[in-house]
């Protein structure tokens, strides 16, 4: 057996029995009756103590960790339903926003593409006197009867 061997095995048997040695100290201690109750009133002179100490901030003034604590899941629980109250009212807007939209709308008519020089249209105001002055010469007399 090598030396680092038997002094890992000495160190863990010490530690057991250091272990199993103070278990039955502490038993011992709970099981006297003295030490229960002076336990019991140095529990109960710490629970006054922080009491007190609640009261005496309470009187300045100054918020406490407990006051912190219930204002921060205050908060907490108002951004949770605040969170809520914005996405019921983004869908309502879609809503709103899908009721409110136009029809679609066909698109805007196109221009037709410029003539060549060649083909451009006549002026229609020169079809019109060309036409006039043809009826002028039949007899002066449209349909109604009545002259230019």
């Amino acid at each position: 057996m090598s030396e680092t061997d038997w002094s890992d095995g000495l160190s863990e048997r010490l530690m057991a029995r250091g272990e199993e040695l103070l278990g039955k100290l502490v038993q011992e201690l709970t099981d006297t009756p003295t030490l229960a109750a002076a336990i019991g009133r140095a529990f109960e002179a710490r629970n006054k103590a922080a009491q007190a100490q609640e009261a005496a901030i309470g009187l300045l003034g100054i918020p406490s960790a407990a006051d912190l604590e219930r204002l921060t899941r205050r908060v907490r629980a108002l951004a949770a339903r605040l969170d809520a109250i914005e996405d019921a009212l983004r869908r309502i807007e879609d809503g709103l926003r899908n009721q409110a939209a136009p029809p679609p709308q066909a698109p805007p008519p196109q221009t037709p593409p410029p003539l060549a020089p060649d083909q451009e249209r006549p002026d229609v105001t020169e079809f019109l006197l060309a036409a006039k002055a043809a009826k002028a010469g039949k007899g002066g007399k449209d349909k109604k009867g009545k002259g230019d």
